[in-house]
């Protein structure tokens, strides 16, 4: 078995104007005093990373390395969940979206979505060049509108929607598995790929795509009533990544899982800092030990009462206490006794071969 390496840190939303977090030097100082060793950083986030420079140039990315290094931290990961989402967008949401877009693409979908698509396959090289394995990001969404449909969706409006969704993905993937990094896609309402059921329709569609794989976030299942260890059971050998965000969800006469458009405090799902939610975490660590996960456990910070100064300060030593140092032996090991097959044959009253011949 493997032992989770951590505890790191998103740094996308604690990225600021002001210092220490508004260059990567100073916000990875930051994060070592508080207790992580590794950060994953936000691709799109100019503050702490050029995304083409990093694609282009070793000395850029030994640069970036060595910073993070003097300051005793590890780049974990990159992450492309804007530019990712705007792979797929539906028109419903072309004008929300498009302040996740430079200017020069805004009001232009098919040139915003076309941006997306070499954003991601810089992240590709920029993976490659970092030395890293995974990358993060999201699916985007073009069947999203029609989760819980009034009037009924007509035939074959998903499978269509899903069949664009993996034609646009496919060349992403092949860029990834060229550059010898998985890309995880992290499962999150409002995404196409946003529970179980969703990434195998998207995983068939890409030819079981070794490097299409899963960012673990249990909070989001939370939000969606899902059981997320589950969950572990059944796509373990695809989860390459993993956010440690906390959530609840406290139903009400009133509300349930869509919240009544209220907002994140008013909520009956609600992310929350770690330890504050109901996410069982001692059974996550315990099951992504079991089937030997060997990536980094990621603080996501967001919570609507928290603040974040406080949620980062204690999620360092919450996610330490977690990391379960594995095992090398077996428990009893104690009590074994020494034995051969002539021996275990005479145990199970088997006689020696000769006699069985």
């Amino acid at each position: 078995m493997k032992t989770i390496k951590g505890p790191a840190i998103f740094l996308a939303q604690f990225a600021d104007d002001v210092a220490p977090f508004n260059n990567l030097k100073e916000i990875s100082r930051w994060a070592a005093a508080l207790g992580y060793k590794g950060v994953q950083v936000p691709s799109w986030d100019g503050r702490l990373f050029d995304l083409r420079r990093a694609s282009e140039s070793h000395d850029y990315c030994d640069e970036i390395t060595g910073t993070l290094k003097s300051n005793g931290v590890d780049l974990t990961e990159l992450s492309t969940h804007l530019q990712g989402q705007l792979v797929a967008v539906h028109p419903a949401y072309d004008e929300a979206f498009d302040g996740f877009a430079p200017d020069s693409v805004r009001g232009n979908p098919p040139a915003r979505q076309k941006w997306a698509v070499e954003q991601l396959r810089l992240a590709a090289r920029a993976s490659a060049n970092l030395g890293l394995k995974a990358h993060a990001t999201f699916s985007g969404a073009l069947a999203w509108p029609y989760v819980y449909p009034w009037p009924q969706r007509p035939p074959g409006l998903i499978d269509t929607a899903f069949n664009e969704l993996s034609k646009r993905w496919r060349p992403i993937l092949d860029a990834f598995d060229a550059a010898g990094v998985d890309l995880c896609f992290e499962l999150h309402p409002g995404e196409d790929l946003h529970d179980g059921i969703t990434f195998e329709v998207f995983l068939e569609r890409v030819g079981g795509h070794k490097r299409c794989n899963i960012l673990f976030d249990p909070s989001h299942f939370v939000l969606q009533q899902l059981d997320y260890l589950g969950f572990i059971d059944i796509y373990h050998t695809r989860i390459k990544m993993f956010h440690v965000k906390d959530a609840e969800f406290r139903p009400s006469g009133r509300q349930g899982v869509y919240g009544g458009y209220q907002p994140w405090i008013s909520r009956a799902g609600r992310f929350r800092s770690l330890g504050d939610g109901q996410v069982d975490f001692r059974a996550i660590f315990s099951k992504l030990a079991q089937y030997d996960f060997e990536g980094w456990a990621v603080l996501e910070w967001e919570c609507c009462v928290k603040s974040s100064e406080q949620g980062a300060k204690e999620g360092a030593p919450f996610i330490a206490r977690h990391i379960i140092q594995t095992t090398e032996r077996p428990f009893d090991d104690f009590a074994k006794s020494s034995s051969d097959t002539e021996a275990n044959r005479s145990m199970l009253g088997l006689g020696n071969r000769k006699e069985g011949a």
